[in-house]
């Protein structure tokens, strides 16, 4: 089965967010893992004054990470899926935050609330048909010093972690999906951590996008060595954010 990509893959997100939630509930350490990257990007406390992205919001779940870890900064969350972002902004949330109906790919023209001092992209960089170019739009849109957690699904290298995932995905993941009829985006999910970067690969890809500092913590439980957050910083100002 080939990935799903842009168009294809928005409308099995579509299809799939009503149960969304339910399942993502069902895994292990998923909202705590996120409150952790969010963390990690170190905001100062209570955010007052500062921008931040989530970049590939889903149903908001990142994005109420970033609001626990800086409540009173003002937060932009973007995602492409239409019936993902009607699941977010069925929550309750406050007034410092806006949700955004936009690609990442799009973000960089249509937004007007940059730069940001930090951005959460959580799930996202497997997914986009060019991850080059969405982080050199991530830098363009940070400010000289902002930060950046990728919370993603990257094995580590080790066959046994992909042993662990094969697993995890045949026994319990596709299975769910099958039985809410979303059978085609959760196989789209299995192979996309199978064919994406390994750890050390997107740490050096996010080297070569010129950001700097880069670390690879992985998160903790069954989830170890299958997913990490990527920590870096916007060392200098792109030309095309420097126009700006």
């Amino acid at each position: 089965m080939t990935l799903l990509r842009d168009h294809d893959l928005t409308a099995a997100f579509d299809h799939a967010a009503p149960t969304y939630d339910r399942l993502t509930a069902a895994n292990p350490g998923y909202r705590t893992e996120l409150n952790r990257s969010a963390r990690r990007l170190r905001l100062p406390y209570g955010g007052a004054g500062l921008r931040v992205l989530d970049l590939g919001c889903g149903t908001g779940t990142s994005t109420r990470a970033l609001l626990r870890a800086s409540p009173h900064a003002r937060i932009t969350a973007v995602d492409a899926s239409a019936g993902m972002l009607e699941r977010a902004l069925d929550k309750h949330w406050p007034d410092n935050v806006r949700f955004l109906h936009l690609t990442a790919e799009e973000l960089m023209s249509a937004d007007g609330d940059g730069p940001y001092d930090a951005v959460l992209a959580a799930y996202l960089l497997r997914n986009v048909t060019d991850p080059d170019a969405v982080l050199s739009s991530v830098r363009a849109l940070l400010r000289p010093g902002g930060r950046l957690a990728v919370h993603e699904y990257c094995l580590s290298g080790s066959p046994f972690h992909s042993i662990l995932w094969n697993t995890v995905c045949r026994g319990v993941i596709m299975p769910a999906g099958t039985l809410t009829g979303d059978r085609e985006l959760y196989h789209h999910l299995w192979r996309s951590v199978l064919t994406f970067d390994t750890a050390p690969a997107f740490a050096s890809r996010l080297t070569r996008a010129g950001f700097t500092g880069v670390r690879t913590v992985p998160v903790a439980g069954w989830q170890t060595g299958v997913v990490h957050t990527f920590l870096a910083e916007n060392g200098s100002r792109p030309e095309r954010a420097a126009a700006r």
